[in-house]
């Protein structure tokens, strides 16, 4: 690929950059779950990448919060059924804003000698910067919020394998390097050099095409394991103790399920994230009906509830032994700002009073996701990693209980509160990359749908239907090998960020290295008139 793309191809204006980047926020969204159209992303991409061939660092910035806002706005619609117009907004905002950060970062990089052009250094470096950018809004503010991620949305495509290489890193990389490689062929198409257009075009097919090669195994290591999600349903219209209907419907579940496998046919019976919002440990009916549920199927029952303490809250979930009790309790680590807990309360609520939906803060754990069943079939302890909800966004939580010996992933989640929105299928696409990127099988269980049921694969075998009673029985791999990500851990993400920052500093360097010839009216060299791809740099 030669130095530059399009040599006449001029700088577009900032009004066709506007459009650009909007059509391409838009068009990234529906790569993602419901429509899951996973091609669309890198397309997407290679639109806001072509909106950004203006040289200024600043209309980089308000190009990449377009778009941002143009991805997220939809992308958390979900937001605005759960919490209202407002967080919705400024949720959107917020991760747009960050967006910005990272485009206005790739003008400054790009000035850097031999990455204004479009070869194999210019896409490596575009391409760091994307993944260092998720990696910021994974990570801050608050602990980060990692929804978005151009990863998620290749669970129907063949990058998906690439998390079983380097996690979701490496698929966000591949969509992004595709993106800036369809731009590229674009412009030299514009520019009449068929050959580099059909170089650029050559690469974006054959990634997926060495993705598709990459093994994944799925067979047992370690035995399988038997058991059944049971999704209870929130409580009917009309009902006075909501919070106990639900728990009855998980219960009646239950019931069911032991009439229909018998007695000690399961080794574990999995319940969602609030399946009882009644401790069971503090109220006596509902530990009689909890015992009398997993008495009935002979098995223990993983539950979700709430444990509260007179500094706040914990979200856990809880192993109940059948005539025994509660033998374990894993507490959530990473609550959501603004929907589980509220940094700054006293100043948030000067802006909304919905900040007091959130009446008592739900405080984080401090123990790796990892829950050990005692398995008499198996006569040993299987490790269950245990992410509960939004943890399952979060690259570290998964990990972390996978190198701590988990064998299968365990999903608990409520989406009770997000309606009918894309939000539960958003999360099952995580689900999914998790269990390739660590080879585990996975079971996410709702509340209210969507639960399923994974392979270690990626692959869906078994899925409900949102706001249905439901129940699901598998018989699943344990396994205990690590895969390249695992071993890899955070080195990729330290390497990349590190990049970045190298990237962003060498282009600052060459700028200011420039500006006294510019000073004593030195004419600009070549590389101070064209910029990304050819263009001619503007003000």
């Amino acid at each position: 690929m030669g130095s530059s793309v399009g040599q006449s191809t001029a700088v577009p204006s900032r009004w066709t950059t506007l459009a650009q980047a909007t059509a391409g926020g838009l068009v990234t969204e529906t790569a993602f779950p419901d429509r899951s159209w996973w091609p669309m992303a890198a397309l997407g991409v290679a639109l806001l990448v072509l909106a950004l061939r203006r040289d200024s660092p600043r209309w980089c910035a308000v190009v990449g919060l377009v778009w941002g806002l143009a991805f997220f706005l939809p992308h958390l619609r979900w937001a605005d059924e759960a919490t209202g117009p407002l967080p919705w907004l400024v949720l959107a905002a917020l991760q747009a804003a960050l967006l910005a950060v990272g485009t206005a970062a790739w003008a400054w990089t790009r000035r850097a000698p031999r990455l204004g052009g479009h070869g194999p250094s210019a896409v490596l470096a575009f391409a760091v910067l994307w993944v260092a950018t998720e990696q910021l809004r994974s990570g801050w503010p608050f602990g980060g919020f990692p929804w978005g991620r151009l990863a998620f949305s290749q669970t129907d495509g063949p990058l998906l394998r690439l998390a079983w290489l380097g996690g979701a890193p490496a698929v966000s990389a591949a969509v992004a390097a595709s993106g800036f490689l369809l731009a590229s062929a674009w412009l030299a198409v514009r520019g009449r050099r068929l050959g580099s257009a059909l170089v650029a075009a050559g690469v974006v097919v054959t990634l997926p095409l060495l993705s598709a090669a990459l093994p994944l195994a799925d067979e047992a290591e370690a035995g399988t394991l038997r058991l059944a999600a049971v999704q209870g349903d929130v409580a009917a219209a009309g009902a006075t103790d909501r919070a106990r209907a639900v728990l009855d419907n998980h219960v009646a579940g239950t019931l069911a399920l032991g009439e229909a496998v018998g007695d000690g046919r399961l080794d574990v019976v999995l319940w969602p994230e609030n399946a009882t919002d009644i401790d069971p440990r503090a109220d006596s009916a509902a530990s009689a009906a909890i015992d009398a549920a997993a008495r009935s199927v002979g098995a223990p029952i993983l539950v979700g509830t709430n444990r509260y303490t007179d500094a706040g809250r914990y979200n856990e979930m809880l192993l109940w032994q059948p005539g025994r009790g509660p033998v374990f309790a894993y507490a959530k680590q990473r609550p959501a700002p603004f929907g589980e807990y509220i940094p700054l309360r006293g100043l948030v609520r000067l802006f909304s009073s919905e900040v007091d939906r959130v009446q008592v803060d739900m405080l984080p754990g401090t123990r790796s996701a990892v829950v050990p069943l005692d398995s008499p079939r198996l006569g040993r302890p299987v490790l269950l990693a245990t992410v509960i909800c939004f943890e399952v966004a979060f690259d570290d939580l998964v990990r972390d209980a996978v190198r701590d010996g988990a064998e299968l992933l365990v999903i608990p989640t409520n989406n009770a509160s997000f309606g009918r929105t894309p939000e539960s299928t958003q999360q099952l696409a995580m689900s999914r990359l998790r269990a390739v990127e660590h080879g585990r099988a996975a079971v996410q269980i709702s509340t209210v749908g969507v639960s399923a049921v994974i392979s270690p694969d990626g692959t869906i075998q078994q899925q409900t239907a949102l706001f249905t009673s439901d129940t699901m029985l598998a018989e699943l791999p344990l396994r205990t090998s690590l895969t390249p990500a695992d071993r890899i851990g955070d080195r990729v993400v330290i390497v990349v960020v590190v990049l970045a920052l190298a990237g962003v500093a060498a282009g600052i360097r060459a700028t200011r290295a420039r500006r006294p010839a510019r000073a004593h009216g030195g004419a600009r060299s070549p590389r101070l008139r064209r910029t990304f791809m050819g263009s001619r740099r503007a003000g």
